[in-house]
């Protein structure tokens, strides 16, 4: 069993892994309480240990051997590593390059084996482009989804599109600047060019940037200015298509029955696609099979 910590101390005898935001671009958004989770811990775990040694001394917090690699390419090899050190009672502190670990950063596995391991996972919230960037779009914020950066090419990327084509949510999307043309103008021929978007970079910098427009818009916008820093793409949900009336369930069902689905899949298939009760799709196939 652990021993819960205080506020701002350690957690007994027990180890802890807190996960630390910190700053998406200025150094001044590191709150007090980061500050002293990154003083007391025995272990930093960073993406990058130039970025996080920078930050450390930016505050004048002393990094000396504290600091280990946590990123793509070893977080799974750093596991067994840190959760000894967990069982030994240490405060291992994460933190990505900028923004909240975890996020379309490393982190995700090393919580979740941290967890299954019984050992205590705190959390230090500050900073997240994502939630900036959705927050500043003047787009709904009441229900929103986040997709990070999208699959690069072939199937599973047309996939991502179509689903974004009929998601009524706000999305967020993550883009590095080098292929960000190009998924602007993907976007716009998969989805409406019409649908509103708000490209956000190199926010809380000095040149912060957030462009509101279209789609279509967007992407003669991209193609006039050079890409530079990160992107996040906040986008707009689809418009909700009117309901389905009888004529459209008939039609639906027809197209299934004529191609020789059997009458219970096609039902169930009619009725997920428009969005209508099953009895009423039920009712409708009795009468079609009555004609």
């Amino acid at each position: 069993m652990t021993t819960p910590a205080g506020p701002g101390g350690r957690a007994g005898s027990a180890g802890s892994l807190v996960l630390v935001a910190t700053p998406i671009g200025n150094l001044g958004d590191l709150s007090p309480r980061a500050i002293q989770a990154l003083t007391d811990a025995d272990v930093i775990a960073c993406e990058d240990t130039r970025r996080t040694r920078h930050l450390l001394s930016h505050e004048g917090i002393p990094a000396g051997r504290r600091l280990v690699t946590v990123n793509d390419h070893s977080e799974a090899a750093q596991v067994p590593t840190l959760l000894a050190r967990l069982d030994r009672g240490e405060r291992v502190v994460l933190v990505s390059d900028a923004g909240m670990p975890g996020v379309s950063d490393p982190g995700e596995r090393l919580v979740a084996a941290v967890a299954a391991a019984g050992h205590r996972v705190e959390v230090v919230p500050g900073p997240s482009a994502a939630l900036a960037a959705l927050v500043v779009s003047g787009l709904p914020t009441g229900r929103f989804c986040f997709e990070g950066f999208l699959p690069r090419k072939g199937r599973a990327r047309a996939e991502r599109l179509a689903e974004f084509a009929v998601e009524r949510r706000t999305t967020i999307v993550f883009e590095a600047p080098h292929r960000v043309h190009e998924t602007m103008s993907d976007l716009a021929g998969a989805l409406d060019p019409l649908r509103r978007v708000v490209i956000a970079r190199e926010l809380t910098k000095v040149f912060e940037e957030v462009w509101r427009g279209s789609l279509a818009d967007a992407v003669a916008h991209l193609a006039a200015t050079e890409p530079r820093g990160e992107y996040v793409i906040v986008l707009d949900g689809a418009v909700a298509p009117p309901p389905a009336g009888p004529g459209d369930v008939d039609r639906a069902l027809r197209i299934r029955l004529d191609a020789g689905v059997d009458k219970r899949t096609a039902i169930a298939e009619v009725a997920a696609e428009l969005g209508v009760p099953k009895r009423q799709v039920y009712e409708a196939a009795i009468s079609l099979a009555a004609e």
